[in-house]
């Protein structure tokens, strides 16, 4: 508002507060000398004193013009442009008049008292013109400068009553008869608008509802202006100018009259969009006010009737909408819904009504966020092109008004929603969960059909799918604190809990942030399921199944479709892989079964070690899962799932198996599995093989290797370092098992590498605390240091020599580990 008081000029200021332009005037005005402007007024001058217009002096106009935020016309000059308009002799060209009523404009603005004799004079000489059609009628420029300067004088205090009337009436006819003259040009519209306002506060009421008749009107008239969101924050904040000046002045006649004919009364010839942002303006007009005690009652009832309004307009949109989150292409239908969006922000606090929170549900899943409508677009053309739709829209809707306020609408939709009754609120919170579900469904093809065709586009389309993915957080965050509370049944509460996730799964590519919010949202909804079975279940179920991963129906056309490049469908099954562990307590082993451990061992050959390693961690938390439990089937299960775990963690490491993922699942089945279990025997061996192979590769390819043991990270050194560990973790049953692989596998290595383990080995066994085992492994560590001398020295003949020793090519043959093994 302090910006809005200073500003002379209320057509820059509808430009600036309505985003249609990005430049005020001060830049768009050159920096005229002084010189250059005296020289313009002394050829004006000429001009009237030879009657004569020449080319020059429409270039002295422009010069003045260009001046305009620095310009000041004094009176004298302003007589001289009166003078100059109003001379039969001269031939003024049609492109001249506009700046010279432009000037004229500037003159009554910028005066402190201008003269009314010469404003009386100005006003016959317009009037003649616009009688006489010059300029009304060919030229718009003309038009909207007329109305503008119409409208400046009218307003003016010192003007006589009757130029006053004078003016309004040429104003009120120009809208009503010449109005089509600006619809092509848009550019124009905030002077005529500046026009309307300047006449709105006008002394004379006599066409004080004409005039407010004009600026609701005009938008619907045949080949009128179409309207549009700009148009709309231009009508918004005019209203606020001119109810704030009503406010401050006290004019409660004029503020009744505006509320009996634009809030009380719904008229035909009023278009939707213009009413709400009039209403919408008169309430952000009283919270800007400071009223007195006097005005209390009028600015009290004011309010509640713009409130009426706009909730009345809303409610047309809901009557003749059966699909509230489907607007369809209807342009009407788009402009009015970002306006009541617009409106709402801007106005500060509304009180809650359904038609209000179903409409701004409406424009955030169709209008703010037209997400499946543009992948819609984008998947009717072929081959990834871009000709189903323009690039440039996408950008001009990412720098549109009501884009860039998708936060500030967001917040009031909440706020609706908390308010609402629960029939209202089941029903939004229904739309946005299917908004995130065919946003997956959507974006999963957009984006495989345009990676690395069209990425600009791609991006463009991600930027505002990002936005609306922290619009659904918002509301999720107001739905937990609504709903996951004593007042509901713990059903109901469950329902809510798993919607979210399920939600929250579909959008979790869009999640490139962190957000307080989002954790919030996902520490209370997990709390709330993970007590319940029931919950756990239906939310793991909604996990896409094997099949849809790996062969999905819509994308059977396309033949080169690999799982694991959809980063959508990725981003998806990683969060319910670090979900699903939060509530493996209350999961069935059925459950988990059937539909996690498919896709948890598909997601374990991920080449993505982050989603690599959430598989491994989910089979660390099942396998960890149900100590307290006496359900066998469970156990049966741990016991299976080892096999397969081992075989596919192996045949991918080193490589795509992340080496900290499947040491987590070893360390947890050893730990958790029964003792004696066959699947840690059988995970032992496997280990004991993998190391065996790795090291005797590694002994061609890096025989230095043990020479820099501390700085290596060699997949052998890993594996060894692994089964090292596992002397400590494994049970009594196993640990015999345990050593004697190792002192097979240790006797295989070059002396070096025996060394190298064998001092580890002591620092371990040195450091235990392990009073049951420790002097086992003293032991057996003795041994394996003798077994390792043994056959180093054995091995020291010339190749083929038939020595007692043990050969490390012998220990590699399985028939002679019985022989070692009576050793140990």
């Amino acid at each position: 508002m302090a910006r809005q008081a200073n500003t002379l000029f209320l057509e820059e200021w509808l430009r600036i507060s309505s985003g249609s332009s990005s430049n005020t005037s001060a830049e768009q005005s050159s920096s005229s000398s002084a010189r250059a402007i005296i020289q313009a007024w002394a050829e004006l001058r000429d001009c009237h004193q030879h009657q004569s217009f020449e080319p020059h002096h429409f270039q002295s106009l422009k010069i003045l013009l260009d001046a305009r935020t620095s310009l000041h016309v004094a009176e004298p000059q302003a007589k001289l442009l009166v003078s100059i308009l109003s001379s039969t002799n001269l031939v003024i060209p049609l492109e001249a008049y506009p700046l010279l009523l432009r000037l004229l404009y500037i003159w009554v603005r910028k005066s402190f008292r201008p003269s009314s004799a010469l404003i009386d004079s100005a006003v016959e000489t317009l009037s003649h013109l616009l009688a006489t059609g010059l300029g009304s009628k060919k030229s718009p420029e003309f038009f909207s400068e007329g109305v503008l300067l119409l409208g400046a004088f009218s307003s003016v205090p010192s003007v006589s009553e009757s130029s006053k009337t004078v003016c309004l009436e040429l104003l009120c006819r120009l809208l009503e008869d010449e109005y089509r003259l600006v619809s092509p040009f848009g550019g124009l519209i905030p002077d005529v608008l500046a026009g309307i306002g300047y006449a709105l506060c006008s002394s004379v009421i006599v066409y004080y509802a004409r005039t407010l008749n004009a600026l609701l009107g005009i938008w619907g008239r045949e080949d009128g202006l179409p309207g549009s969101v700009s148009h709309g924050l231009m009508i918004l904040h005019l209203v606020e100018w001119v109810m704030s000046s009503f406010i401050k002045s006290r004019s409660q006649d004029k503020l009744q009259i505006f509320s009996k004919e634009t809030l009380d009364t719904s008229r035909k010839d009023h278009v939707p969009f213009a009413v709400v942002m009039a209403a919408a303006g008169v309430l952000r007009a009283l919270n800007r006010s400071a009223p007195s005690q006097q005005g209390l009652q009028i600015l009290s009832s004011l309010r509640i009737s713009a409130e009426n309004r706009i909730e009345s307009v809303a409610q047309y949109f809901i009557s003749k909408s059966r699909d509230y989150d489907n607007s369809g292409d209807d342009y009407a239908t788009s402009i009015l819904l970002q306006c009541i969006s617009l409106a709402l922000a801007r106005s500060g606090s509304v009180s809650s009504r359904p038609p209000l929170l179903l409409s701004l549900a409406s424009a955030l899943l169709t209008e703010i966020f037209p997400l499946r409508r543009l992948h819609a677009r984008i998947l009717e053309s072929t081959h990834g092109s871009s000709g189903g739709l323009e690039p440039g829209k996408i950008k001009e809707h990412l720098s549109s008004v009501t884009f860039k306020e998708a936060g500030a609408i967001s917040s009031v939709f909440c706020s609706q929603y908390i308010s609402a009754d629960d029939e209202n609120k089941m029903i939004v919170e229904n739309m946005i969960w299917r908004f995130c579900q065919e946003l997956y469904s959507g974006h999963r093809k957009v984006a495989f059909l345009l990676h690395g065709k069209a990425d600009e586009l791609l991006e463009d389309v991600e930027k505002i799918a990002e936005s609306a993915f922290l619009m659904v957080v918002v509301f999720a965050l107001a739905v937990t604190k609504q709903k996951l509370n004593s007042k509901f049944s713990t059903e109901s509460q469950m329902e809510t809990s798993v919607l979210i996730l399920v939600s929250f799964s579909c959008l979790e590519y869009f999640r490139r942030m962190r957000l307080s919010e989002y954790m919030d949202t996902i520490r209370g909804v997990v709390v709330s399921a993970q007590e319940n079975e029931t919950a756990c279940v239906s939310f793991v179920e909604s996990m896409p199944t094997y099949v849809d991963l790996t062969n999905p129906q819509e994308f059977q056309q396309k033949v080169d479709y690999i799982w694991f490049k959809d980063e959508v469908q990725t981003a998806r099954i990683l969060f319910y892989l670090r979900v699903i562990p939060t509530c493996i307590e209350r999961l069935p082993g059925s459950v988990f079964s059937r539909v996690v451990a498919p896709t948890m061992f598909l997601y374990m050959g991920h080449p993505n070690g982050k989603v690599a390693r959430a598989s491994h961690s989910m089979f660390a938390a099942f396998i960890s899962s149900g100590k307290d439990s006496n359900e066998n089937e469970r156990s049966l299960l741990k016991e299976q799932l080892v096999f397969y775990y081992m075989q596919r963690s192996l045949a991918g490491f080193p490589g795509i198996t992340p080496f900290e993922g499947m040491a987590s699942g070893v360390a947890a089945l050893v730990r958790n599995l029964p003792a004696g279990s066959p699947a840690t025997f059988y995970c032992i061996n496997s280990l004991v093989e993998k190391a065996s192979k790795l090291c005797t590769d590694i002994a061609t390819q890096k025989p230095d290797m043990w020479k820099n043991w501390e700085g290596e990270s060699e997949p052998c050194k890993k594996i060894l370092e692994l089964l090292l560990r596992l002397i400590s973790l494994v049970d009594i049953q196993v640990l015999p098992d345990l050593m004697k692989l190792l002192a097979q596998l240790l006797v295989e290595l070059p002396k070096e590498g025996q060394n190298v383990v064998l001092n580890e080995l002591y620092a371990q066994v040195a450091e235990s605390d392990d009073v049951t085992r420790k002097p086992t492994l003293v032991s057996w560590l003795q041994s394996v240091s003798y077994l390792c001398s043994q056959s180093t020295s054995g091995s020291a003949p010339s190749k083929g020599t038939g020595g007692e020793g043990t050969s490390a090519s012998s220990l590699r043959d399985p028939s002679n580990w019985n022989g070692i093994n009576a050793r140990l």
